[in-house]
């Protein structure tokens, strides 16, 4: 696909970000736009033709097609570049009909090995999967079942000490009031609190750990072949039952040179599960990797973000690293908010706008950064791909899959072909200290009298040296230009 290449001039320095989403739900509510007073919110409206961005030097509108479902407002953007063939803005809605899925570009025999991970076993052969030997799709798996008696043993094993925290309840942050109060929980939610065996960031600048969520999908294959096209790799944070559903694509996006990470069973808030319950989802999910790809992922994202020391534990008893998407404040994260097009929740501008929000805030960073993005529906891989990739590769950001963004090789992501020396699970030394002061911390919390603010201070606060393993990667620090803080938070 060609890209077409069309500078737009906005009056946005550092626009303010998408607020991070209250956890139960996303889902079911809209994410919340930039502020009012934004530049983002004032900037004169332009026009995008529909065959892509077509201004050159001033600011444009986007027209929403005509649709029973009430759109929301459109916003402003700009993109140094968009794909010649992308489907027109006007096309990517809630009512959007559904396109042609498009093949594979390759299929894989059994025993066939991918060329970027090194002493990898042989390709599984997908038709002798058993359907009946998995749970039920997209529900939280039973916990009585051998396998999940073995790794709960597994987990009580490993010497991990599991926090007594109690399950969440649905609702999120209101319906939660004592765990939230609980910072020492450290409960992502709520306040943005990561560790330091968490990955929230890539360590060099303009460095993109290039993710997506929620697949592999009947959209993935188009996903795939723009990557392809474009040289680009990603990590892929896949859903057990839908692994399941698509393995062919599984295994497309594993030998194509892509991360494979877990992603849940049934993509549930885990911190509403009981420890049994998350194990359960954690298990099957790798479990099912395991038997379409060979290998078996060493690293995680939680559904929703929604993580805390209790399911962190459990995670660095199953070997499994969390990885997040870059916070930059409690109420503001690197969440374009594709995934809510679909459900016509938000607009595909505002998506755009939410974008080029993050490219402004990442500007000004001292490190790379981690963005949500998701390959389940088709209106998501089309602002991708038409869009947002595009546009990334316009601004010359180095685009990687996560493990690679940490500076590990791709044999670092699976228990089988890592050898542990430069990417020893976190289990098997001592437990990681948390940054001092880190935004999002703890510590950060308190010192903002619990108002969940980064310092005012425009100074950054240091990350963590390379040379770190990635299970003990410390938390990345975002570095403020003068003057910016006010926007940021």
């Amino acid at each position: 696909m060609r890209l077409s290449t069309s500078t737009l001039v906005s009056a946005v320095v550092l626009p303010a970000l998408v607020s991070a989403h209250d956890i139960h739900h996303a889902r079911f509510q809209p994410r919340q736009a930039a502020p009012a007073s934004s530049a983002a919110s004032a900037a004169t409206p332009s026009t995008v033709a529909a065959s892509g961005v077509t201004s050159a030097g001033a600011p444009s509108t986007v027209a929403s097609a005509a649709s029973s479902i009430s759109e929301p407002p459109t916003a402003s953007f700009s993109l140094l570049s968009s794909n010649a063939n992308a489907v027109p803005l006007s096309s990517i809605n809630a009512n959007a009909p559904s396109q042609a899925t498009v093949a594979l570009d390759t299929t894989y025999q059994a025993g066939a090995t991918p060329t970027v991970v090194s002493s990898a076993p042989g390709l599984p052969n997908p038709s002798s999967l058993v359907i009946s030997s998995y749970p039920p799709l997209d529900k939280t798996p039973p916990t009585d079942s051998p396998e999940v008696q073995q790794w709960i043993q597994e987990v009580a094993n490993s010497g991990v000490s599991i926090p007594n925290f109690s399950s969440t309840v649905a609702g999120g942050c209101p319906a939660n009031a004592a765990a939230v109060a609980d910072t020492s929980r450290c409960w992502w939610t709520c306040g943005g609190c990561t560790r330091d065996t968490d990955i929230v960031s890539c360590p060099d600048k303009n460095t993109w750990g290039l993710t997506y969520d929620d697949g592999p999908s009947p959209y993935t294959p188009t996903l795939l072949s723009y990557l392809d096209e474009q040289s680009l790799k990603s990590t892929f944070f896949v859903v057990g039952s839908r692994a399941l559903s698509y393995p062919a694509t599984l295994q497309a996006e594993y030998m194509g040179g892509h991360q494979i990470a877990v992603h849940t069973w049934s993509h549930p808030e885990l911190t509403t599960l009981s420890n049994e319950e998350i194990i359960a989802e954690l298990g099957w999910t790798k479990k099912i990797i395991k038997d379409v790809t060979g290998v078996t992922p060493n690293m995680m994202r939680p559904p929703y973000g929604d993580i805390d020391d209790r399911v962190r534990a459990i995670c660095t008893a199953m070997g499994l690293t969390p990885v997040m998407w870059t916070r930059i404040s409690p109420m503001a994260t690197f969440d374009t908010g594709d995934f809510d097009i679909h459900s016509g929740a938000t607009s595909v501008t505002q998506v755009l706008a939410n974008w080029e929000n993050i490219l402004g805030n990442a500007s000004v960073m001292d490190t790379g950064f981690i963005v949500l993005e998701h390959d389940l529906f088709q209106q998501s891989v089309d602002v991708a791909t038409g869009y947002i990739l595009p546009d990334a590769l316009a601004h010359k950001y180095t685009i990687e899959p996560v493990v690679n963004c940490v500076n590990k090789p791709m044999s670092d992501a699976y228990i089988e072909t890592n050898d542990n020396s430069t990417n020893p699970p976190i289990a098997s030394g001592g437990a990681a200290t948390l940054s001092s002061g880190a935004p999002g911390s703890a510590e950060a919390t308190a010192k903002a009298g619990g108002s969940g603010n980064s310092s005012s201070s425009a100074s950054a606060l240091v990350s963590s040296p390379k040379s770190l393993g990635l299970f003990a990667l410390t938390t990345v620090i975002v570095s403020l230009v003068g003057g910016s803080v006010a926007t940021l938070l």
